[in-house]
């Protein structure tokens, strides 16, 4: 695959592209949407709102039911094609000058930024220091900081604190809170904050609820902020059924069951993290400590090692496409354990053990 001019990385490989044409019958590592979704409550909801797909879709519930789940006024929140559109909305309508983006993670952002027109800057985060942000690493005259949390491919989950450090009168702060609700009690969530400037906080519904063809998600920001990016999107943006799921996400019942999901990836993360560490001996390590449903490994050959494991089964995501990362990572996603016993037998055959 190509690189994005004067980038050095693909950064528009992401992991569906494991599991497509020979790899739809590979057991799924590669993607980090949860197992088994969307389930039968949310898909009865979407297939209902199938009989008003005469009419133009109408958000003003959806937003306003967002905007009660986060304790904010509906100008405060922009509904979206899945997170994916905000990064192309921020890029094409605020006018910054020197745009940052903290890697690694998904690397969108700075893809949407450089095809806007923007050179970006990057502030890569080091394995040494465990992938975590020191705020002092960001040049001050940064007017826009794109960081993750947590963050995809690492798993690190910084502190709100740290985050908050960021901001700056004039500065536009955004944070991809996209797997936030797959970490119990949204620990360190900055998402429905007023108090800090120029905060931007980007969610996704696709992720936990298994809603990525569906493409919905959101933006929190300020109403000006808001506003601007609303004139920046094409009429109707987001479709009848999406706005329908949204409505349905962050309802008190979906967000209990939310809750529920999280507490049993980070059980299941756990696992895959024990049975992970018996292959030290062959060089395999995960970043620790790991908040997020994935994992980062570093791993000899690990190019050899993914195209043993599809030969065995089992689709994992390459690294180096991340700036910040070579050859040698591998990102899996975290399964139910029976899932990841079967994997990690595969793994053990993978690296000859």
């Amino acid at each position: 695959m190509p690189t994005e001019p004067g980038s050095g990385h693909d950064l528009r490989h992401h992991g569906d592209a494991e599991v497509r044409d020979d790899g739809r019958a590979l057991v799924d590592l590669a993607v980090n949407v949860r197992a088994d979704t969307p389930p039968g409550w949310l898909q009865e909801r979407v297939t209902a709102s199938l009989a008003g797909l005469a009419a133009y879709p109408d958000g003003r519930a959806a937003r306003a039911a967002v905007a009660a789940r986060h304790g904010l006024p509906v100008e405060r929140v922009l509904l979206t094609a899945g997170a994916a559109e905000a990064f192309v909305l921020l890029a094409r309508a605020l006018k910054v000058s020197r745009p940052v983006v903290v890697h690694p993670q998904f690397t969108e952002p700075e893809a949407a930024l450089r095809d806007a027109g923007h050179t970006v800057d990057r502030v890569l985060l080091r394995e040494t220091d465990g992938f975590r942000l020191d705020p002092a690493a960001v040049p001050e005259d940064a007017d826009l900081v794109v960081i993750g949390n947590p963050t995809n491919p690492t798993s690190v989950l910084h502190p709100a604190d740290t985050l908050v450090r960021l901001a700056r009168p004039g500065r536009t702060l955004v944070v991809d809170e996209a797997f936030m609700d797959a970490v119990p009690g949204e620990r360190e969530a900055l998402a429905g904050r007023t108090d800090v400037p120029g905060l931007v906080v980007l969610r996704s519904l696709t992720k936990t609820w298994g809603l990525a063809g569906l493409r919905v998600g959101y933006v929190l920001a300020d109403p000006e902020t808001v506003a601007l990016l609303e004139r920046a999107q094409p009429l109707w943006p987001v479709s009848t059924p999406a706005l329908a799921a949204a409505e349905a996400c962050v309802a008190p019942a979906a967000l209990a069951e939310a809750e529920e999901a999280a507490r049993g990836v980070a059980a299941d993360r756990a696992f895959l993290l024990a049975g992970l560490r018996d292959f030290a001996s062959h060089g395999l390590r995960a970043v620790s400590p790991a908040e997020a449903p994935f994992v980062l490994v570093r791993v000899p050959d690990a190019a050899a090692v993914r195209r043993r494991l599809r030969a065995l089964g089992y689709a994992v995501r390459r690294g180096d496409t991340f700036p910040g990362l070579n050859e040698e990572w591998l990102r899996l996603a975290v399964r139910d354990r029976g899932t990841t016993e079967g994997f990690l037998r595969a793994l053990g055959q993978a690296l000859g053990a």
